[in-house]
């Protein structure tokens, strides 16, 4: 007992509505279910829970996660609870838990993954959390980010009290595989990303998510150090994805979990740039969300940890998300500055050593695409940035291969944007109406956000005819209800 309050399960209590006598029946009903009938608590139990930090013993954490899971319609782990898996309680943790020790990391995964998947197979897709500042993630990881990983103990063992297994929703069975079965697995990572980046994350982030599922069950069995340094980099290109595409369905809080678990994985795995490039999504995230400052202490903190190692391609792409940052607090001098050494970066990699797989959709094309997202949001602040940001953007859409329709949408909104605040109409209208040719056929929200943010600045033309037939076109073309990220960025600007 800590004889301090567990600030985690208070505000989460909070947050459901129920008395302190509700919960504790919901927690005898709930368990019964779950195969513990011997088990009973009542009210004076769930205040000690709450007031003084006393931690319940297995399996009432679980069955407190999976309560607060379906009553909040979100992921809720253990240790969002404030049941820290070595005693610790409430306060006492650092932001999101973190860091949590490399034995940890194989369960952590597998039990938010199986409690998205409970949520997803239910029909519940509410974000109803706050995301965790940038800051708060950065002064939590620094140190451990930068320590090398002890691959001797990244893999809990079977039986490990810490890692019991999650009860309520699906789990892979540890097993061993071999080399074979992971090179079906990196595959497949491969099919996803494709996948997304032409159609959105919505349609494949169920299955993406399924395997990572599996993916944490593998870990769960001690392989060779080869073997499971490269199931770890499996689980961390899975786990970007799964990140990636809730960002792209609006699960902002739930995008962020998989961004931070993703930086675990790929530093159990020994690779460093892996770990910050998961980072750098969680800082992506936060500029789509209005909240660049937590994104340039997220990027501060993937370039310092990245190691020696990182390609300068990597780092290019690091700048332009810094940049981006900058772009959205007007900092003009300082966006040409770092958009600079990005190009000077993408340049000097003379492609010796082959990218890693996770920078392979990152080419001169994407270059000159965040360019153009880049210098189309300072000319809010710049107007005459617009110019630009049209031409990097046209440039970007020339050069975009086949199946990178999601980015093309962005290619043609960026330039439509650019071209109403250059205040040229007719061109806009033209490359508007090239967004909403494909916008339907695309699930990602996130082309919806930027969409809205163009629609706004239709305003001023809309006494022409034709830019008022435009704005009757994307109307219709918007979903009806606000979007989940839309609700987020209203949140997140209040946190």
């Amino acid at each position: 007992m800590t004889k301090e309050p567990n600030t985690r399960l208070s505000d989460l209590f909070g947050l459901a509505g129920w008395s302190k006598g509700e919960l504790a029946r919901l927690v005898n009903r709930q368990a019964a279910a779950m195969g513990y009938p011997q088990l009973a608590t009542d009210t004076s139990r769930v205040r000690r829970w709450i007031d003084t930090g006393e931690v319940p013993r297995d399996p009432v954490p679980k069955v407190l996660a999976t309560l607060f899971t379906e009553r909040l319609g979100r992921v809720v782990t253990i240790e969002d609870l404030g049941f820290g898996r070595h005693g610790r309680a409430g306060n006492r943790q650092s932001a999101d838990g973190l860091p949590w020790p490399p034995e940890r990391t194989a369960a952590v995964l597998t039990e938010f993954t199986g409690m998205d998947l409970m949520l997803n197979r239910r029909g519940l897709v509410g974000a109803g959390a706050a995301l965790a500042a940038g800051s708060a993630l950065s002064s939590a990881m620094y140190d451990w980010l930068q320590t090398d990983p002890a691959l001797a103990t990244d893999a809990p063992r079977v039986g490990d009290p810490f890692t019991a297994d999650p009860v309520g929703f699906d789990r892979y069975e540890a097993a061993p595989v071999g080399s074979q079965e992971i090179e079906a697995l990196e595959r497949s990572v491969e099919v996803f990303r494709a996948w997304d980046a032409a159609r959105g994350g919505g349609l494949q982030r169920k299955a993406v998510v399924g395997q990572l599922n599996e993916v944490g069950g593998m870990l769960a069995y001690r392989h060779s150090p080869h073997l499971q340094r490269r199931l770890w980099g499996v689980a961390a290109n899975l786990a970007v994805l799964a990140g990636w595409m809730s960002h792209d369905v609006g699960l902002e809080p739930t995008a962020q979990k998989y961004f931070v678990i993703a930086a675990h994985a790929a530093r159990e795995g020994g690779d460093r740039p892996r770990a910050a490039e998961a980072l750098s999504r969680a800082a992506r995230q936060m500029v789509h969300l209005g909240r660049p400052d937590d994104a340039l202490d997220l990027m501060k903190l993937a370039k310092s940890g990245a190691g020696q190692e990182t390609l300068p391609r990597t780092r290019a792409m690091f700048h332009t998300i810094e940049a981006w940052a900058q772009a959205s607090k007007g900092q003009g001098q300082a966006v040409r500055r770092t958009l600079g050494e990005a190009e000077d970066l993408f340049v000097s990699d003379r492609g010796d050593v082959p990218p890693p797989s996770w920078m392979q959709l990152f080419n001169e094309a994407d270059l000159h695409g965040m360019q153009g997202l880049v210098y189309r949001t300072l000319a809010e602040h710049e107007p005459s940035a617009a110019v630009i940001a049209q031409r990097h953007a046209k440039e970007a859409l020339r050069m975009r291969e086949d199946g990178r329709q999601r980015s093309q949408i962005f290619d043609h909104i960026s330039i439509a944007s650019a071209c109403f605040i250059a205040d040229d109409p007719e061109q806009a209208d033209t490359y508007a109406r090239m967004a909403l040719l494909s916008i339907g056929e695309n699930s990602s929200h996130r082309t919806w956000d930027r969409l809205r943010e163009m629609y706004r600045l239709t305003g001023q033309y809309a006494s022409y005819a034709k830019i008022e037939n435009l704005r009757e076109e994307i109307q219709q073309a918007l979903p009806k209800a606000p979007s989940p990220s839309a609700k987020g960025k209203g949140r997140s600007a209040k946190a």
